[in-house]
């Protein structure tokens, strides 16, 4: 299914079951089918589940303006208006986890949300500045623009070792999870990915995460290579008016595949507390 925006883009999403809306919000570069582990697991427990692809990304239109984290909040407010959706818990990983708190921290009144969980998220900011010390180097987001703009056939093959962990020892390599990865990130649209980094790693979520009222669940892995827990998930809970804090050792940032079980029960547990 898929709406189309006010500028004419085309979002597409699903919306599976009945009950409580639980909306997710996939990472970069991938796509609404990164959740299917999460959708299936809540969709069979009773509750409505909604995945949409962000624009340029998945089946989404491809893109050439628009990819910043404002343009897709506003694309989300959209799906939601158009759904008319309600008491939702909004969940959001890595990029979608930014999205996700500035949704709600914009949106999120009159009902609207009930609940929130970010998952390995880039909030509160990513890249090192001034205000932001022990943030990653801009120089690590230069790499990626780079590889994602001349090498992404192969650099999303790459990319996929470190973002699941597979680099550490003993871990179990699932080639089904690394060639599903690829295989998202390569349906989107490469200006739109290369745009959407400077928007995962330069927005600034400090004011979104001060200004959300509802409860936020803040999950994420303590070896996780991509978005380094010590600089966001740690210091996100901080500045939040009701956050808890969940963290796993030895968790990647892929967590909610390579550790569905547990990440779906603890945040079975925080819908239902």
């Amino acid at each position: 299914m898929k709406i189309t925006t006010t500028d004419g883009v085309e979002i597409y999403y699903k919306d599976w079951g009945t009950g409580q809306p639980i909306v997710f919000h996939h990472g970069w570069p991938l796509s609404s089918d990164d959740w299917d582990l999460q959708m299936m697991f809540f969709v069979q427990k009773g509750y409505r589940v909604i995945a949409h692809d962000r624009r340029g990304h998945g089946r989404s239109t491809q893109t050439s303006e628009g990819n910043n984290m404002d343009t897709y909040v506003e694309d989300v407010k959209q799906l939601m208006d158009a759904l008319n959706i309600q008491n939702a818990i909004h969940i959001g990983h890595s990029t979608g986890g930014g999205e996700v708190i500035r949704y709600v921290a914009k949106y999120g009144g009159n009902g609207r949300v009930a609940k929130a969980v970010l998952i390995s998220a880039v909030t509160p900011i990513m890249v090192k500045n001034e205000n932001n010390p022990n943030g990653v180097p801009p120089e690590v987001f230069d790499e990626i623009r780079k590889n994602t703009a001349t090498n992404r056939t192969q650099y999303f093959q790459d990319f996929t070792t470190p973002f699941f962990g597979y680099n550490r020892e003993g871990a179990k390599v699932s080639q089904g999870i690394k060639d599903n990865w690829w295989r998202q990130g390569m349906m989107g649209g490469i200006k739109a990915h290369y745009d959407c980094i400077a928007a995962f790693s330069e927005t600034d979520f400090t004011n979104d995460l001060k200004n959300t009222e509802v409860p936020v669940l803040v999950l994420h892995g303590e070896d996780d290579q991509i978005v380094p827990f010590e600089t966001t998930g740690k210091i996100a809970v901080t500045l939040l008016k009701n956050g808890k804090l969940i963290s796993y050792p030895g968790f990647p940032h892929g967590m909610p595949t390579t550790e569905a079980p547990t990440i779906n029960a603890d945040i079975l547990a925080f819908i239902e507390e």
